[in-house]
């Protein structure tokens, strides 16, 4: 018989971490307006705007480098609540900045807050939803992210005659959507697989139950309590069957998403329109027509995730991606590189990886690691995928000014088509599997 799900609860603590996604879009693109207009007020140079941009995404490395281990040692709910705290915190700082170096702390301390929301959210996520529905779960995350980068976008396009502080504003209202979080975190419960691992096993039942049915979480609370190895996990365990295989697929996924550009599409999006030959104005409105895009394609996502599985999806994500890209590089190479055609080849880029790439990352890399080691293990692909972000978004205005735009869209194209192929040889299928199963066939594989 199938198991009952309680969708309107799961419903709700899906929401919940997606609340943190919804910060993380809006954090990582509300710049992309405001960048102009800050190159303008504090007289940047490329290198200095990669910085201003880049900032926040080298705090994101250290936010998940520690917030892998905090969370195993705290525990999710927790780490979530100071992460929303921090937000708030940033978003004000950011905004009453006296001074680009000011400017540049209080983004990269915004970054912590970013990078810890980018391991803990999709965890939490994974860890209170049924089998059946986990991947459409994990979409939501991806689906919170692109409607904070649509609420940024459309913030930056109304507040772009707002006088010579507009983009202080444009900073500000990140407050509001962070106490939202506070809020709704402070109401959700932990994870059962957390108060598994601490030995609140009562508490873990019950709340297997609301979400589950009574019959289903007997059997699933014995497959949690048996997945947990009792000795204190450290580095060291992710080099144990299981684990590692998953690492080391985690890892060059992590490294592949950022290095194929959806980052600097996203962040530079109105660099690439003004080079195609758009006004300021026409170039801002653009990237509401990419968040659209992004929301879009992120729905589509919703319905086949848990229904033609992650790596179809991966697959033929990443090979589009490179068709969009390849087409970028021709353009310039025959002298079309135009607005028009710059738009239509980055909204079908985008669509390709929001409706293929993106809600697949998010939903299995937590996926892939085992209960008692999902933490730390985490803490190694979030972490590099951040390195990856920041150090392309750093380089990407001197390249695309300096070294030039077929370089810079051939190497983003190769890139693409190795995640691709990297995908068809070495991702398995984790679709309408437990995360106990799915630990056990990692161990198989070994």
């Amino acid at each position: 018989m199938k198991p009952t799900v309680n969708l309107r609860y799961v419903i709700f603590l899906a929401c919940t971490a997606g609340l943190g996604g919804l910060l993380f879009g809006f954090d990582i693109a509300i710049i992309t307006g405001a960048g102009p207009f800050i190159t303008s007020h504090f007289h940047l140079s490329d290198i200095s705007l990669g910085w201003a941009f880049s900032s926040l995404l080298f705090g994101c490395v250290v936010g998940s480098f520690w917030a892998g281990r905090l969370t195993d040692r705290y525990g999710r709910k927790k780490m979530l609540m100071w992460v929303a705290l921090l937000f708030a915190a940033t978003s004000l700082a950011t905004a009453l900045a006296p001074s680009f170096a000011v400017f540049l702390v209080a983004r990269f301390v915004g970054g912590l807050a970013v990078g810890a929301v980018s391991l803990l959210s999709p965890m939490y996520a994974s860890e209170v939803s049924p089998p059946s529905i986990r991947g459409r779960m994990g979409t939501f995350y991806q689906m919170s992210i692109v409607t904070g980068i649509v609420i940024s976008y459309c913030i930056n396009y109304l507040l772009r005659n707002a006088g010579p502080d507009n983009w202080r504003w444009m900073f500000l209202t990140g407050a509001i959507p962070s106490a939202l979080f506070l809020v709704m975190i402070a109401l959700a419960p932990e994870t059962p697989r957390y108060l598994v691992r601490v030995g609140r096993m009562e508490e873990a039942l019950a709340l297997l139950e609301r979400i589950g049915g009574a019959e289903t979480a007997q059997v699933e609370i014995a497959e949690i309590a048996a997945s947990m190895h009792k000795e204190r996990q450290s580095w060291r365990s992710l080099l144990r069957p299981g684990v590692k295989r998953a690492l080391v697929v985690s890892v060059f996924l992590a490294i592949f998403i950022q290095v194929s550009g959806i980052n600097t599409i996203i962040d530079y999006a109105p660099a690439i329109f003004q080079a195609a030959g758009w006004k300021m104005d026409a170039a801002l409105f653009s990237t509401f027509l990419v968040g659209v895009t992004e929301f879009l394609f992120t729905i589509v996502a919703f319905w086949m995730i848990d229904r033609f599985g992650r790596k179809p999806l991966y697959v033929v994500g990443s090979f589009g991606m490179t068709l969009m890209l390849v087409g970028l590089l021709v353009a310039v190479l025959t002298g079309r590189f135009n607005g028009g055609l710059a738009l239509a080849l980055i909204l079908t880029y985008l669509a390709f990886f929001c409706a293929c790439v993106g809600p697949v990352f998010w939903t299995l890399v937590p996926e892939i690691f085992p209960n008692d080691v999902r933490g730390i293990a985490m803490a190694v692909p979030v972490l590099l995928q951040w390195v990856a972000n920041a150090v392309v978004v750093l380089v990407f205005p001197y390249a695309f000014h300096q070294i030039g735009k077929v370089v810079t869209f051939g190497f983003l194209a190769l890139m693409a088509l190795g995640q691709g192929l990297f995908t068809w040889w070495f991702v398995p299928e984790t679709k309408n599997k437990t995360l106990e199963e799915i630990e056990n066939r990692w161990i198989a594989l070994r």
